[in-house]
């Protein structure tokens, strides 16, 4: 027993949010599944740093340099590899959790962020090349993401919803999830993919505490609370008939997945996030740094929040927040933010690819 596995007796499960080659071939991700870890996260930030930042892939990126692979094509390779390795870890735990967990998430490119049927294709296209059953596909929330989300799951493909920052775009997330299995269900369908949708916590922190000005006492308190509140939403909408028609077929509720937990503010506790969320029937995905932090002190402040806990959403509105601005001005910031580690990747994917070729 770990730290890691308290949470998992409260209903929570802890994922990982990075990969690297390193870390699959060397050891690493299979230990963490020991201590407890059951899903690893990904994002083109994640692959920028083990891919670019790594001497490890040169080898291979030199034998697809030489036949003919450009930049783009070299990195799906890679990136497909190091996923399909770590799906592979953990595909003990997707069995022993009867496909509740054990995924490992692969992201469509950022670049497809607003455009629904290039979405749709790419997914499609990454389910098949992966070939394995604890494989996510992640699509960002966007206006255009949200009939790509229903149509992947209509498809029978595990999806993984990111960057989410509002509360009612996260509905519109889980209704997409709904629909997507209500029409495998009218297709006579008794099995059906499972989703989470990744709910961002420390980015809407940095944003609003610099707005705090004159109530200091709100900093940190914005993305715990409107990640709350999300978690109020799916209470509800778990307990909606339709939705319960489909859990009785065997669908598994899309769980809330908190994302970017890792602290930004030195004055809060590292743990602040994962103690202060550690709720029933979420998902935790951590940056390597948190999950050690957790492991070292962090169980020791669980707060074990509950539905219905009081949060000062009411507060931040007085001190002048609009949490739909900021949900709007991250989710435009958070698309930006994996663009451009995607283009850094592929940049330097090419410049070894040009020397090896």
């Amino acid at each position: 027993m770990t730290p890691l596995h308290r949470l998992i007796g409260i209903g929570q499960s802890p994922w990982l949010d990075t990969i690297s080659r390193e870390a699959i071939r060397g050891g690493a991700i299979a230990e963490w599944v020991e201590k407890g870890i059951r899903g690893v996260t990904t994002n083109p930030a994640i692959f920028e740093k083990a891919i670019a930042g790594s001497a490890l892939y040169d080898e291979e990126i030199a034998a697809l340099a030489k036949a003919g692979k450009s930049a783009e094509e070299i990195c799906e390779e890679l990136a497909c590899a190091d996923v399909g390795e770590a799906a592979d870890i953990l595909r003990s735990v997707h069995t022993a959790t009867g496909g509740v967990d054990g995924y490992v998430s692969i992201e469509v490119s950022p670049r497809l962020a607003r455009d629904t049927e290039g979405t749709i294709t790419e997914g499609k296209r990454l389910w098949e090349k992966l070939n394995r059953p604890n494989i996510m596909i992640k699509v960002p929330a966007t206006a255009e993401g949200i009939p790509a989300i229903e149509a992947l799951i209509a498809s029978g493909i595990n999806v993984n919803v990111t960057l989410l920052f509002s509360v009612e775009r996260y509905v519109e997330a889980f209704e997409a999830y709904q629909r997507g299995c209500a029409a495998l269900a009218a297709q006579g369908a008794y099995a059906f993919p499972e989703s989470v949708a990744s709910f961002f916590v420390s980015r809407v922190d940095t944003l609003v505490d610099p707005q705090l000005g004159a109530w200091p006492e709100l900093k940190g308190t914005a993305g715990i609370s409107n990640s709350l509140a999300a978690y109020d939403e799916y209470c509800e909408m778990v307990e909606d008939p339709e939705w319960r028609a489909l859990e009785e077929r065997g669908a598994h509720p899309q769980r809330l997945l908190w994302a970017s937990t890792g602290v930004k503010d030195p004055a809060m506790s590292s743990t602040a996030y994962v103690s202060a969320l550690a709720l029933r029937d979420t998902v935790n995905t951590m940056p390597e740094a948190t999950v050690e932090a957790w492991m070292e002190s962090g169980a020791k402040s669980l707060l074990n929040f509950t539905s219905g806990h009081s949060y000062p959403l009411a507060r931040l509105a007085a001190a002048g927040i609009d949490m739909d601005e900021v949900a709007e001005q991250l989710e435009e910031e958070g698309i930006e933010k994996f663009i451009q580690p995607y283009d850094s990747l592929i940049e330097g994917i090419e410049a070894k690819r040009a020397a090896f070729a």
